[in-house]
């Protein structure tokens, strides 16, 4: 069974919204688009290759699916560490409205989708079941316990406003942080697996 894996790019205040450019997602009429491209330097480059490279599959939802298909499949280098995989492996858009997607390799996952990203995981054999950004998708599969591990790449900035990773009024989860790393234009990369509920104490040793 593969693991399911989310690898997202978030700022200080937890806004993962429109990183790469000013019209990837206005919705709520953001208008910080393209935050991050500052920020973007050859150790991120590298450790985002590296995510790649473990994969053996995408879960992707509607939104970043068809941003990625509107560029990648352009890209025909064989070299190309990202593009190479993208376009070969198996990508499984979850949508209730594409019916014919044109991306070499990409099947709709439809109905239930919690109980379809399961059989996913069991289906995948080799490499890492990767989603990358997909918000919603990200946050329905997490309150229902399914991903595996999460790669957050911090960004020195903050927004104050736009979509975050984690809504108010999600389950409250504890995570173990299994490695972390800085990049020279200061993005702090951190990798968490999680571990169960939260739990609560308090420093009052009269209680």
């Amino acid at each position: 069974m593969a693991k399911l894996t989310l690898t997202t790019f978030v700022s200080l205040d937890g806004v993962m919204q429109a990183p790469g450019g000013p019209d990837e997602d206005t919705t709520g009429g953001f208008g910080y688009g393209g935050w991050m491209v500052p920020f973007a330097d050859d150790d991120m480059g590298a450790f985002v290759n590296e995510v790649f490279d473990r994969s053996g599959a995408y879960l992707l939802g509607r939104r970043t699916y068809d941003i990625f298909s509107s560029y990648w499949p352009r890209v025909t280098d064989p070299e190309d560490p990202i593009a190479s995989r993208l376009n070969a492996l198996p990508k499984h858009v979850v949508s209730t409205t594409l019916k014919d997607p044109e991306w070499e390799n990409t099947t709709v996952v439809p109905g239930d989708v919690p109980a379809e990203v399961a059989r996913l995981k069991e289906r995948t054999e080799e490499g890492e079941l990767q989603i990358h950004g997909s918000g919603t998708l990200a946050q329905s599969l997490m309150a229902h316990d399914l991903i595996d591990e999460i790669n957050l790449l911090v960004h020195p900035v903050y927004l104050g406003s736009g979509r975050r990773l984690f809504p108010d009024g999600g389950q409250p989860t504890a995570f173990e942080l299994t490695d972390t790393r800085i990049t020279g234009s200061g993005i702090a990369i951190h990798t968490y697996r999680p571990t169960g509920r939260a739990r609560f104490g308090t420093f009052d040793p009269g209680v």
